[in-house]
Parts: C-alpha cells; sequence; structure tokens
C-alpha cells in the first residue's frame, strides 16, 4: 500500500530529477504540477516551495529523498516504480538530456541487479548524488 508520506518523497524525487539537466522544462513543470495534484500533495506545505520553484533542492537532500523512497531493502518494484516515475518525467518534454538518460539506464542496470540488498541501494544513491552533483557544479 502506497502511503502518503512514500508519494510526498516521489514527488520530491521528481522535483529533483527535473534538475538534473540544468533546468526545469516547462512541459516537465507542468508534469510536476499535474501529478502532484492528481496524488492530491499539490497543496502540501513541504512541496508547494519545491513545486513552484521557490526554494533549490541541495543534492544532499535529494539524496536522502532516495534513500527513504527505496528504504533499506528495496525490492525489484521499488527500483521499477522509481524507474517508471523518473520516465515520465523525464520524457514530459519531448527531450531526454545526457544526464537524464544516464540516471535511467544506471536506475535499470541496479533493477535488473537488484537482489534486495542494502549495496543495490547505495549505488543508487551514489549514482544520482554523483549526476546530481555535477549538475550544481555546472549551475556554479
Amino acid at each position: 500500500m502506497v502511503n502518503n508520506s512514500s508519494v510526498t518523497n516521489l514527488i520530491k524525487i521528481l522535483i529533483g530529477a527535473a534538475w538534473i539537466d540544468g533546468r526545469i522544462q516547462p512541459e516537465e513543470r507542468e508534469y510536476l504540477r499535474k501529478i502532484a495534484q492528481e496524488k492530491g500533495v499539490a497543496t502540501n506545505p513541504e512541496i508547494q516551495p519545491l513545486l513552484h520553484e521557490l526554494v533549490a533542492v541541495q543534492p544532499e537532500q535529494f539524496d536522502e529523498w532516495v534513500k527513504e523512497y527505496l528504504g533499506d531493502r528495496p525490492s525489484a518494484a521499488d527500483y521499477q516504480n522509481l524507474i517508471e516515475a523518473i520516465s515520465g518525467l523525464i520524457y514530459s518534454d519531448g527531450e531526454v538530456a545526457t544526464e537524464e538518460a544516464r540516471l535511467l539506464t544506471k536506475l535499470q542496470q541496479l533493477s535488473d541487479k537488484n537482489d534486495s540488498t542494502q549495496p543495490g541501494s547505495n549505488a543508487i544513491l551514489k549514482q544520482i548524488q554523483k549526476l546530481y552533483r555535477r549538475w550544481v557544479e555546472v549551475q556554479n
């Protein structure tokens, strides 16, 4: 069963993922708002400032959200749900940036290798952290 906390975490992950290519495209922004509305979290005080781009997502925050979402022992279904959610966002603007493609590829590889162990979760966090930090460095 999906609880409101994991829906909130997923929306936060999607918002962080939207920034991986350096900016949120208008189509991505529309997609994020639509999904947040459909999931009933658009008015959530945690989501509103992120959704309206009033607060920048820090790499450490993004890493923590992914870790919380996947948990200590992520299943193949956990990875697949994350891949599907991020894919929907990435493809919403009709373009796939290199960083976005790398993220999806890495998630799929981890999902394929998944044996529900902690190292899988650590590997995905490290890959996302690396991509996000590279983006932050480019922005500065």
